[in-house]
């Protein structure tokens, strides 16, 4: 994914969850936004008076997540949950300040950054942070498959060379091809190939049925 695609997608959301690590080592969460983006990552702001700003200082490090559907979960007759059709966007990395006269430069060739400006003239504690290295995942859902002919497509990204494993769980060497795993997985993400079957991480929800079923333990969970 390009970083405009990114942004595009967590932008679509609007309002996100950010969470830092705070001074007792216990995770924080508040609702913030993204603001721009260009080559060097994705950002956003927050007030130098807020502890939402010590933390970022302190660790350089960011997690943010958001939902771009529905948040109400129904219940059906049959017992069953029944989630809207939409997507999840998730993305951990590393995050660093912005001076005000960057961002000033910035917002002369990317008129995304003009809020910045008008933003800290407002509340001159006002800062702004970009996500320079990162990887997530965009998960889109569609359990009862009434615009997928799945239930889920996972696409994994990442940028400024952060390091991201693969989706999806994985099936070894040692596989006897009886078929097991194939049977159980209501997701529709393992298939035959020549010589055993195979794992499409795209379509696995890492539920972990198969790896429960398997007879020689050949599934199992990416490190």
């Amino acid at each position: 994914m390009t970083i405009k695609e990114i942004y595009d997608t967590f932008d679509k959301i609007g309002c996100l969850t950010f969470a830092t690590i705070n001074e007792a080592g216990y995770p924080e969460t508040r609702i913030a936004h993204l603001r721009g983006y260009d080559e060097q990552g994705v950002y956003f702001m927050t007030m130098t008076s807020k502890p939402f700003y010590k933390q970022l200082v302190d660790t350089g490090k960011i997690s943010i997540c958001g939902m771009s559907a529905s948040t109400e979960v129904t219940e059906l007759e049959d017992g069953n949950l029944y989630f809207e059709p939409g997507y999840t966007a998730r993305l951990t990395g590393d995050v660093i300040e912005i001076d005000m006269p960057e961002i000033k430069e910035k917002a002369k060739k990317n008129s995304l950054f003009e809020y910045c400006v008008k933003d800290q003239e407002r509340y001159p504690t006002m800062v702004t942070f970009c996500i320079t290295k990162f990887a997530g995942e965009i998960f889109k859902y569609d359990f009862e498959k009434k615009n997928m002919d799945h239930k889920v497509l996972r696409t994994r990204f990442s940028y400024g060379n952060f390091l991201s494993k693969p989706a999806g769980l994985t099936i070894k060497g040692n596989c006897i091809k009886c078929g097991r795993c194939h049977d159980e997985c209501t997701f529709d993400a393992i298939h035959e190939i020549e010589v055993q079957y195979q794992i499409n991480g795209s379509k696995c929800d890492e539920c972990g049925s198969c790896f429960l079923v398997c007879p020689t333990g050949a599934i199992s969970i990416r490190e």
